[in-house]
């Protein structure tokens, strides 16, 4: 699971922004076409409802993994309707799933702006390291402890931010704020945010060359969800002797996710 793929507040969409049907194209949420067509108030009326057409492109192309298609349909709206909340929002998760970080940031920085919803502020955290940018992810980190967002939120904001400090080579601090803010509770029913914030801690300590503490935190993950990203690989590789008999390997956390060079 991504950083963009938690439950949306916003009516009619998943959590990464896209509608979701049984395959069959639905019209817009209407609130959605409506604060277009108002956005757009100096147009006539059949460029309203050609904007409108955009969004509906840029939603569907997104619902079918085609980000650049997304990204091109939204040209028009960005240039017409920029305060529109929900333009900006596909076009922060379409570059950023795209892979395009310094645009992914802008959108998703000004849906915030527009918005006020903090729930994207983990994914504008990934895209500033994406690029490099230690200082820009803290700051953003930072924002978001101050406004008591949603568990979950705040959970991938801080593996982002502990890969953030173990890129530049900081694995105790990394480690200490997995450790210090809640990161490492052990827990009987540990939700999908729990067992995410332990794989981050075993690879970090892997990574750090603690490999008995890698071990106990792969072997928390194995022994709550078996089949969590590539645990088996990972307490099999520290000598553990664990069997491989699942050789499914899920999408990992943010914080060993590929990025552009």
């Amino acid at each position: 699971m991504r950083v963009d793929e938690r439950p949306s507040k916003r009516a009619g969409l998943t959590g990464d922004g896209v509608r979701r049907g049984t395959g069959r194209e639905r019209p817009l949420p209407a609130d959605i076409a409506a604060t277009i067509r108002k956005a757009a108030d100096t147009a006539t009326a059949h460029r309203r409802e050609v904007l409108v057409s955009y969004m509906q492109d840029a939603m569907a192309a997104y619902d079918r993994h085609r980000y650049g298609e997304a990204i091109a349909a939204l040209r028009p709206l960005l240039d017409e309707v920029p305060g529109v909340e929900s333009v900006r929002e596909i076009a922060g998760l379409a570059n950023y799933r795209g892979g395009r970080w310094r645009d992914a940031a802008k959108h998703l920085e000004a849906y915030f702006e527009l918005s006020g919803d903090p729930q994207y502020l983990p994914a504008e955290m990934d895209c500033q390291r994406a690029l490099g940018h230690p200082r820009s992810v803290k700051k953003l980190y930072d924002r978001l402890r101050g406004m008591s967002p949603e568990p979950d939120v705040l959970a991938e904001a801080r593996i982002v931010y502990a890969g953030a400090l173990a890129d530049a080579g900081n694995y105790t601090e990394a480690i200490a704020v997995l450790v210090g803010e809640g990161g490492a509770k052990v827990l009987r029913n540990p939700s999908a945010r729990h067992i995410r914030q332990w794989y981050t801690l075993a690879d970090l300590y892997d990574r750090a060359g603690d490999l008995p503490a890698a071990r106990e935190w792969f072997g928390r993950v194995f022994q709550a969800e078996p089949d969590a990203y590539d645990v088996r690989d990972r307490l099999e590789a520290l000598g553990t002797g664990r069997p491989k008999k699942n050789k499914k390997r899920p999408t990992v956390p943010v914080s060993t996710k590929k990025r552009d060079e």
